[in-house]
């Protein structure tokens, strides 16, 4: 999804995108989009060996009417051949979307970590240039500055959640604040002690609603929980992406995922799900992991949890309460600060990635992007 959103703003640009992906040939799956579908053998590393020998065929036979060629960390020596044709090739540019998994134990995991970790070592003597998802991602594989080309993050599209903002009904008087999370249920998202938080906020005079819409392997735990709070948290099973800026109507404040802060894994992500609240045009609970300040900055819109803590989430509660009768005013914030989180954002930064590194090629410089433009 966020190569096809981000082509069709590229071609908006002038910019002309042929997509190679995983699929049966001569599928043709986004109208509008040059797609090479080519199929991938379910066999462990023969299925990837062969479907990256394919794409690098087709490549090679028009490679006279590619500029760059751009690809996933995952497929980089795949695409080295390239280099033996000179100055008579595209070129070379590995994007990085996201951070090596070091907490899984798999014999496979460890094998593509450090797969990953050999890649992004030899990417600065081999490739042309990088891109990454966030400049936090960019330190955490260590792109020398002056290979990487851009940052391009994920987005959203505004028009997607216009009902959510026309359908709200803003909170009145003596009404409970209503919170919403649509995820995925796992331990580390800290889902738990935030129903925990709402509890006890509860308990102490305020009044909350949490709504929690997903599935996952922490779900017993959330369901057993929610029992116990005569309704004020509500676990609910998933709804289609589709009905989600309807459900997102109802709510007052949209909660993110609940990271710890010094979770490096989201430190480096680009956090979708607080891009969509704020397309919704509500004010967000979350934790002041890097994903998120890093957006929000010195918006106003965020109430903080400084660690992924009951009696942290409790604080953060407070604030919003505190709050209860700007809300909405919150709301409109967020929505205006969204701008530069869209699809169409996401794309001019990676039509300057493209223009940045052609320049560059074209003079044979080695200077880095100036922070400004990435």
């Amino acid at each position: 999804m966020t190569w096809l959103n981000t082509t069709r703003e590229l071609r908006a640009q002038g910019v002309e995108v042929t997509l190679i992906t995983m699929g049966p040939e001569n599928d043709q799956p986004y109208p509008g989009v040059e797609v090479l579908s080519i199929p991938k053998p379910e066999i462990y590393f023969m299925g990837q060996a062969l479907y990256h020998l394919n794409a690098l065929r087709h490549i090679f036979r028009r490679r006279h009417s590619f500029d760059i060629v751009m690809f996933h960390q995952i497929s980089a020596i795949w695409f080295l051949p390239l280099k033996l044709l000179g100055n008579r090739r595209p070129l070379l540019m590995m994007d990085t979307r996201d951070l090596l998994d070091f907490g899984n134990p798999s014999l496979k995991a460890r094998l593509r970590v450090n797969y990953e970790r050999l890649i992004h070592r030899l990417a600065p003597h081999v490739l042309d240039g990088q891109t990454a998802i966030t400049p936090r991602l960019a330190q955490l594989v260590e792109i020398p500055p002056e290979k990487l080309w851009g940052i391009w993050p994920s987005g959203v599209d505004p028009e997607e959640f216009t009902i959510t903002r026309a359908q709200r009904v803003s909170r009145k008087d003596g009404e409970p604040i209503r919170l919403i999370y649509i995820g995925i249920f796992l331990e580390q998202r800290n889902l738990l002690p935030l129903a925990k938080a709402v509890k006890r906020a509860n308990e102490s005079g305020m009044d909350f609603v949490l709504t929690l819409y997903g599935d996952g392997a922490f779900r017993p735990e959330l369901e057993a929980f929610a029992a116990g709070t005569a309704g004020r948290v509500i676990v609910e099973k998933p709804i289609p992406y589709e009905q989600i800026p309807s459900a997102l109507a109802q709510a007052d404040i949209g909660v993110t995922s609940l990271p710890a802060p010094d979770n490096i894994k989201y430190e480096a992500s680009s956090p979708l799900k607080l891009f969509e609240y704020m397309a919704a045009g509500l004010p967000v609970i979350s934790t002041s992991n890097r994903c998120h300040t890093d957006v929000v900055q010195h918006g106003r819109y965020a109430f903080w949890a400084a660690e992924a803590t009951e009696e942290e989430l409790f604080k953060a509660l407070e604030e919003a309460w505190m709050a209860r009768e700007h809300l909405a005013e919150l709301g409109q914030e967020a929505y205006k600060a969204v701008d530069e989180w869209t699809w169409t954002a996401s794309a001019r930064k990676l039509h300057r990635a493209f223009e940045f590194g052609l320049r560059r090629a074209k003079r044979g410089l080695a200077t880095p992007q100036p922070v400004e433009n990435l």
